[in-house]
Parts: structure tokens; sequence; C-alpha cells
């Protein structure tokens, strides 16, 4: 009977907790707790601190534990570099061994030496939250979560303008700066006012040069981050594809193609990844429905307000519609006849799996070119087998030869290379300098991914920072034209307050929080995509002049941009001298 009772209450529980908003993002209730710190406090070490408060800048590229004093010179001055059109970044730290009842901050705006100005607007102040996190150790076989260490990791960038600190805490702040592409250059001053439990002042200089980074929307770095519309719905307990599941998504998504993405993830098939992947909400943007008579009718409308909306928010460059091969070969549509939903397990290349899908890719075909997006649209695929590959590239080109096939493998095939538009592989994998250089001529996006395997560089709750960031550098260094990583927003049940799940590191099932609120990781992520950008505007210019030796410097710096050196280099060491050389070439005339 006890056991009864308490599987009822685990029972309701688990309810509760799925009908909440679990956003904490709607007016008066955007405040929430972190959990306990399972890592013990040294309180010793914090009754030690000559002052009760203390407030210094620090590096962008820790992660800074909420239970320790940072081990960091006091700084109360922030100097960078900007490009006109760039967005700039770094953390400072607020820590006391006495309760704050609420810190906040007043920001000036940035005056240059001729009396310019960047708004205060543009610059903004965000609490750093804690999640919990757990440990590299089994990659994608992460299971026996007793073997891993948990702790809490900063990561989450918040919403509020407030926040109490408790005692013998860290507590992170986020400060951004948006360069206006119209900035006039020079060097600009401002402080912001840190007030906690009394004033903290630290000051802002910025240099911005003469270069102009062009806004997102025309950065040449293939940026796909895949995206999944029903857990905005789920977290914000809204129903799905409704008027406010629309209004819900587009903060996300416009955030998204703000950072440059240039893909829409647009299902085909009810979970195109198989039922292995059913915690992850894949439902389809197209309903497959098997008529009494055997014939079969797709409706378009849901992928047609779905494209469109997804446009709207500015990712407008190409469509990835997974997909015509599942990860268990099940592919589920409505049956009229039964009224229910039936699943065929279906082999590529064989004969009723070509009867499954040639009507169907006959009438999508049909349907894009009258919607004018065909040219932009492609079958994507996720780690299949070659022979199965081979299979759909044969009847997708059989219906029309001009059909786009994007993959993201884990194994290379070259035997298909040249019939792969969007090509991109694992980390671990390379395509060779032949192959490189035909595709960039031809214009095929060709991008590297990483996922739970590797351990670095990677995305993580608890990875280096930095680490974010070097995944676009090494784009650059090896001749790439983007990156992929397969998960904006697969959360897990409560991500703010604990990022870890069943079976992979914390953090790999999402960059991005419920709220919106973005994060440490995508924010790293998205500065490198700037530097990306950078540097090829660099490396154009040099050409172009004919400035040899700052083309080599360039190109120096870049060739030290290698996986295998993170295995005895922290990213922030090759990713600061990288950056020291770009400040400088910036400079350049």
């Amino acid at each position: 009977m006890l056991k009864q009772i308490i599987i009822a209450i685990l029972f309701l529980q688990a309810f509760a907790l799925s009908a909440q908003d679990l956003s904490y993002s709607k007016p008066g209730a955007e405040y929430y707790t972190e959990l306990p710190n399972p890592v013990v406090t040294n309180k010793s070490a914090w009754n030690k601190m000559t002052s009760d408060v203390a407030v210094s800048y620090a590096s962008d590229n820790v992660k800074y534990p909420k239970e320790k004093i940072p081990a960091i010179p006091l700084q109360t001055t922030w100097s960078t570099t900007a490009w006109k059109g760039e967005k700039v970044h770094t953390q400072f730290l607020v820590w006391s061994k006495k309760d704050i009842p609420a810190v906040s901050f007043q920001l000036t705006d940035l005056i240059s030496t001729t009396g310019k100005k960047i708004p205060a607007t543009n610059i903004k102040a965000s609490f750093v939250r804690y999640t919990m996190a757990d440990n590299f150790v089994d990659g994608c076989s992460q299971k026996a979560t007793s073997r891993y260490d948990s702790f809490l990791a900063a990561d989450p960038i918040d919403i509020v303008s407030t926040l109490a600190v408790a005692a013998n805490t860290v507590q992170p702040v986020w400060l951004n700066v948006e360069v206006a592409g119209n900035t006039d250059a020079g060097k600009y001053t401002g402080t912001i006012t840190v007030n906690a439990n009394k004033k903290y002042v630290l000051k802002i200089n910025l240099d911005v040069v003469e270069h102009v980074l062009p806004p997102p929307s025309e950065w040449k770095f293939d940026f796909d981050i895949w995206q999944y519309p029903a857990p905005i719905a789920r977290m914000h307990n809204v129903p799905l594809w409704s008027e406010e599941h629309f209004k819900l998504m587009r903060e996300y998504f416009t955030y998204l193609a703000n950072a440059g993405q240039k893909v829409i993830t647009a299902n085909i098939i009810e979970q195109p990844w198989g039922l292995d992947h059913v915690h992850f909400d894949d439902p389809t943007l197209i309903k497959w429905i098997k008529k009494r008579d055997g014939s079969w009718q797709y409706d378009f409308s849901l992928f047609d307000r779905y494209i469109s909306f997804m446009m709207e928010c500015g990712i407008t460059q190409r469509i990835n519609c997974y997909t015509m091969i599942t990860w268990d070969l099940g592919f589920i549509y409505f049956d009229e006849f039964s009224g229910k939903n039936k699943t065929d397990t279906l082999k590529p290349g064989a004969a009723n799996y070509t009867a499954f899908w040639k009507p169907m890719i006959e009438k999508f075909t049909a349907h894009l070119k009258q919607k004018g997006w065909f040219s932009k649209t492609a079958i994507a695929v996720d780690e299949r087998p070659l022979e199965s590959m081979q299979a759909i590239i044969a009847l997708l080109k059989s219906v029309d030869p001009s059909w786009k096939v994007a993959l993201a493998g884990d194994t290379y095939h070259p035997e298909i290379e040249n019939d792969i538009y969007d090509y991109c592989l694992a980390s671990y994998l390379d395509f060779g300098d032949d192959a490189l250089k035909r595709r960039k001529a031809e214009g095929k996006p060709t991008t590297f991914y990483t996922a739970c395997v590797e351990e670095y560089p990677n995305s993580y709750t608890a990875s280096p920072p930095a680490e974010n960031t070097f995944l676009a550098w090494y784009a650059s260094a090896k001749g790439l034209t983007g990156y992929l990583f397969w998960a904006y927003n697969t959360w897990v049940s409560d991500p703010l307050h604990d990022s870890r799940w069943r079976r992979y590191p914390a953090g790999e099932l999402f960059q991005f929080y419920p709220g919106p609120r973005t994060s440490i990781r995508f924010e790293k992520l998205r500065e490198g995509i700037q530097d990306f950008e950078k540097i090829r505007i660099l490396r154009e210019k040099f050409t172009k002049e004919g400035k040899k030796e700052s083309l080599k410097k360039l190109n120096d710096v870049l060739s030290k941009f290698q996986l295998a050196k993170l295995k005895t280099i922290p990213a922030a060491k090759i990713l600061n001298e990288g950056k020291a050389v770009l400040r400088e070439l910036s400079k350049v005339k």
C-alpha cells in the first residue's frame, strides 16, 4: 500500500511539473531560486575577506564556482576593441560574505573623445545564473549518474534587473555592448555603477576601429543549430501550434537569426530520429494521411505557415527537411481506415520504401516550386549508412535532378560527396584538400559538427567558455564554411535548475534557455562567428591589397587552432593569442 501511495505522489508531482510554465518569464514570475549547491562552502575562507563585498571584472573564458572566492586581482576597468557592427562582452563578479538583498546596475552612455555617443540602451548587464551540471565521462553513453560529479555551473543569462545575492557566494554578471554599424570610430568611455549594499563603479573603455562587421543576415559563416518548436510550447505550457506558441517562438528564433543562423530545421515526418528520440518532441510539419482507398493525402498547411514564420524571424537561406531515413526506419502516418497513427518499417531502396516515399516527394516538389522554396530546400539526413544514402539520392533525382541533399555524417562517404549539397562531418573526420577546395568553389556548404562523442572542443554546460568560441576559429583554420550543432532548445524538464540528462553530458541537449534566456555558451559561440567574419574580411582585404606580411601573420596564428592541441593546451590560451593578432591586424591601414 505504501509503495502505491509513493508511486501516486511521484506521478502527481511529475504531472504538476509538466503542467507548469517553467520558462520563468511571465511578468511577476521571472524570479526563481537555484538548486542547493552540492559542493561544500568553506565559510572560514569567506570570513577572511577584508571587505564585506568585492566587485571586479573577470575573464569571460572562465566559469567561476559559486561557492569559492575568485582568485583574481581586483580590476575596475574593462578595455576592449570593437568593429562597427560588432557585439562585444565580458563579465564581472560580485562576491560577498554577507547577504545582499538586491544587486542592481546603472549604465551610462559611452562618450568618445570627440563627443560621439554609444547610448546606454546598447549596453546590457545581466545576471548569470547557476544550473546543475556534470562532468564528461562516457559521452553518448552517459547513463550511470553515480559515476559523475554534479555541481552548479554558471551558464544561463537571466532576464531580471535585480537579484539578491546570498552570503558566501559569487554572482557573475554578463556585460555586453552592441556597437551599431554606423558608429564613428574612436575611443569611448563610460561607467557601470553596481549597487551592492553600497555603490561600486566600473569603467568601460571601448576602442571602435574603422572596420565594419556586416549585419548577421550577411555573414558568410554557415551556422546551423537545429531548432525544436515543440519544447517551447511544452515549457511555456501553451498549446502546440497555437497563436500563443508562434508568438513565443518569435523571440527565440529571432535571437537565433541575429547570431547568423542560416537554416530552418523542418520535420517532414513524425519522429524523424525514430522513437529512440521521443524525448525530444519531434512532431511533423506535414500531415501524412493514408486514405481508405489506399491513396495518399499530404497536408502542407502547417509546413507553409511555419516556414513563412521562420523567414519572418530572419532565417531565410535554407530549409533542411528531416528526413527520409529515420534511425529506426519506422515511418509514422495517419491511417484513415483505422482512425489511428500507424508505423511502417521500410528499408531505403526496397520497393515498399519507394512506394511510400515517391508519391510524397512528387507532391512536395511541386508544392515547393509553387511556393518558390524548392531551390533553397534539401532533404536532410543525420548519420545514416552509405547504402541508404545512395538509395534516397537515386529516388530524389528520379523525381527532379535538382533536388538537394544535406548530410551530417559520422562517417565520410567520398562515393556520394559530389551528390551532397550541404555536407557536414564530425569534428574528427576530414574532407581532404581536393574535395574541400572543389566544394567551396561550387558554393556548397562544407562544415563540421560536434556532439556527445567529443569531450573537447564542445559546448556542454561545464565546458570552458573559450571552447565555444574556438569552434568557429577552427572552421576558419580548416577552410570549412561553418559549424553545425544538433540542439538549440531540446530542453530537459527544468533546464534552468538542472541541465543534466540521463544519457548525454549536461548541456548537450540545448544551447539556449527558456524565457527566452541566452547563455554564456551561446554568446561565446556567437563571438566566434563574429571572429570568423572578421578573419574572412581581413583575409580578402590583405589578399586584394597584396599585404603578404599581414596575411602570413593571420594564417600563422590560425594554424595553431588544432583539435589535438586542446588535450594539453586550454582553448583560452590559443584563443587569446588569436584574438591579440586579430586586434593588431584590425588596425592595419
